[in-house]
């Protein structure tokens, strides 16, 4: 069997719609790049044909039930044969390039590991605003997300995944980051290549549909930062882990 390069790891409930053209995303970053790629989706309480999709289009499959993204990312991360590991959630796509440049980063032993960009796959002045708000977070922590790239042994290290139900992005990011420093290395962004995030739920919803859910749940976020988080739970169940079961 051949070695295997790089592991990209992508975490799926109910992803028929989406689930192609993502895995053809990443086939087109893998013609720029030398090495050897598995992609692995890992499907988490799959109820329509995204497992079949997967499997049509070449990926692995693995299985999950957990009710939480971190742990659906790390049973991927426990399954992959890479020694590179990469993630990307799968209503997302990523540029042509972003493995090869990634696999470089880490390879000049300068980074720990590190994100990327985000640019809307659609931009109105909402989705402006939402974007220049993203921008300016990661500009301000250089704590990138989306997409993570690391080696699996460093994030083996991290102890994977932060294991939350939300943000576990944010937190891990800060981990890995922390780990970086003490190994001398930086947390990196990729300068040529992005995240093309998905507007499925804009396009649903609105375009506005963040700026009204903060007005909204204002008080439910206020509680929440105060450990009260009963009600918190239930607005995350909503708008992320019940969401695929309605569309």
């Amino acid at each position: 069997m051949s070695k295997t390069h790089v592991s990209v790891i992508v975490p799926a409930h109910n992803e028929e719609k989406y689930v192609k053209r993502c895995i053809e995303s990443i086939k087109k970053a893998t013609i720029r790049f030398k090495g050897n790629v598995e992609i692995i989706v890992v499907c988490n309480r799959c109820t329509d044909r995204t497992e079949e999709i997967a499997l049509e289009n070449g990926a692995r499959v693995v299985k999950n039930e957990d009710r939480c993204i971190a742990r659906v990312r790390n049973a991927g991360i426990q399954a992959a044969r890479g020694r590179v590991i990469m993630t990307i959630d799968c209503d997302n796509r990523m540029t042509p390039g972003t493995i090869r440049e990634a696999y470089i980063m880490l390879k000049s032993g300068e980074y720990i590991g590190g994100g990327a960009p985000m640019r809307f796959e659609r931009y109105s002045f909402p989705l402006f605003l939402n974007d220049m708000m993203c921008r300016a977070g990661f500009k301000l922590t250089g704590l990138y997300c989306g997409i993570f790239w690391a080696e699996k042994k460093t994030l083996e290290a991290i102890g994977g995944f932060v294991d939350k139900r939300a943000f576990e992005d944010v937190d891990t990011a800060k981990k890995l980051h922390k780990y970086g420093m003490a190994q001398g290395k930086k947390y990196g962004v990729l300068q040529k290549n992005y995240l093309i995030n998905s507007t499925r739920k804009y396009d649903d919803l609105g375009d506005w549909l963040y700026f009204k859910l903060m007005i909204k749940n204002a008080g439910t976020l206020f509680k929440a930062a105060f450990g009260h988080t009963k009600e918190y739970d239930k607005l995350l169940d909503e708008m992320f882990y019940e969401y695929n079961d309605r569309h």
